[in-house]
């Protein structure tokens, strides 16, 4: 079964009692609460990736570290979610950030999927637009652990001496040309450079998996190929892991990122391809 729905596919769910999250985020504009007023998917519910999807420490936990399994499902309930639902999440952002939500409700054991195209998808199809804030009746839902597959800093080390460690920043920073978020340019030695656009077709949609499936090749990647991904902060390579799956190649994630990386003393950086 596909992670993905149409928006055709989410109006049938919706009829049906899907529950929808907005999880409009960018690096630009982390809080989309005032976009998601302005307009969204009739039933959505609003998530803040910062608090909701995130939580945050030292810089050497990385930008945006992976929340516990207690705070999600803290989250989880005020979005209204309860056992047995069906999920779809969405951003408006080629579903980076909804990535981020797939990943974790997935291991929590959620049957959740994401608006192919998101947003601009959902507009483009003519869907229905709804404004204002919706606050559901807290749902009573009970996540299981939603760290599963996720690296340690130390594991994320190790992993190219068994498998592929994909990094999948734009090349540039790979190579350690340029580095506009981090303190040190460069990666995580024995890594793959696989940007994450390369999955994207030219409306923003996920590319059909045989085409995922050729690129993951010309990254040594098959199916039974242990992979795990990172990016700058945890969140890209979450996407980079639902292309996978949409591939059906499992994957893991290591969520610190080059931004745990790179503000560790002692950990050694690659430069160049």
């Amino acid at each position: 079964m596909s992670n993905l729905v149409s928006p055709a596919e989410l109006s049938s769910l919706s009829d049906a009692g899907a529950r929808i999250l907005d999880v409009r985020f960018r690096l630009e504009k982390p809080d989309g609460h005032d976009d998601y007023l302005a307009g969204h998917i009739p039933g959505a519910v609003y998530v803040d990736l910062e608090t909701e999807l995130s939580t945050h420490g030292l810089p050497e936990d990385g930008r945006h570290p992976l929340p516990d399994t207690a705070t999600v499902q803290t989250a989880a309930r005020r979005w209204g979610l309860n056992e047995g639902d069906v999920v779809v999440v969405y951003d408006d952002y080629r579903g980076l950030a909804a990535a981020r939500a797939w990943w974790l409700l997935r291991h929590g054991g959620i049957d959740v999927r994401v608006l192919d195209g998101g947003w601009s998808a959902w507009q483009a199809a003519g869907g229905a637009v709804e404004t204002g804030e919706v606050t559901p009746e807290p749902g009573a839902v009970e996540l299981a652990d939603v760290s599963g597959d996720s690296l340690t800093i130390d594991e994320a080390a190790a992993f190219p001496a068994s498998g592929v460690l994909l990094d999948v920043r734009a090349p540039e920073r790979f190579r350690g040309e340029v580095e506009p978020l981090d303190p040190i340019a460069g990666h995580i030695p024995g890594a793959v450079n696989l940007p994450t656009v390369l999955h994207f077709a030219a409306d923003g949609a996920l590319l059909a998996p045989d085409a995922l499936r050729d690129t993951f090749a010309g990254a040594g990647i098959a199916e039974g190929t242990p992979v795990a991904a990172y990016c700058g902060s945890g969140l890209t390579a979450a996407h980079t892991a639902l292309a996978l799956a949409e591939a059906g190649i499992d994957a893991k994630l290591f969520h610190g990122s080059w931004s745990q990386w790179s503000n560790t003393p002692g950990r050694p950086v690659a430069t160049g391809e």
